[in-house]
């Protein structure tokens, strides 16, 4: 029941800034004593420090921007795949759910089977009807139309 401390994330390391102005330039050939190159030699390594970092610190961003975009499509393949799979099982229930209204029409039918076929015959009836009205139609057309 002691509870535990969780340290906090460590900030990275970061170079210091290069200086603002600076003070003590020399010249290249009179006044340099043999002291100033050992000034130059860490002015040197401390800038090729601070220009690694921002390389680093460059490509880290690339990096990150890159697994970014990989995560994004595979989240999208992800969604494809899953609305894919989504429409299939839909089908296979529709499809499950019309054999079964079919199965209880097949039993309704077998049940009743002399008011089926009363609907049947009035049907037929309906449809002999409607061709005899289109060919009385046919043949009030002009007799100059051709290509009929």
């Amino acid at each position: 029941e002691k509870t535990v401390p969780i340290p906090e994330k460590l900030n990275e390391w970061a170079p210091r800034p290069p200086p603002e102005f600076v003070r003590d330039v020399m010249g290249s050939s009179a006044g340099a004593g043999s002291g100033e190159f050992h000034v130059y030699r860490h002015l040197r390594r401390r800038e090729y420090q601070r220009q690694d970092f921002m390389d680093a610190m460059a490509e880290k961003q690339r990096l990150d921007e890159e697994f970014q975009k990989k995560l994004e499509r595979n989240k999208i393949v992800a969604e494809e795949q899953t609305a894919k799979r989504r429409r299939k099982r839909q089908k296979l229930k529709e499809k499950k759910l019309q054999a079964k209204k079919n199965k209880l029409e097949q039993k309704k039918q077998e049940k009743e089977p002399d008011q089926s076929q009363e609907r049947v015959s009035s049907e037929d009836d309906e449809e002999d009807s409607k061709e005899e009205e289109e060919k009385e139609d046919d043949a009030e057309e002009p007799s100059f139309v051709m290509g009929r």
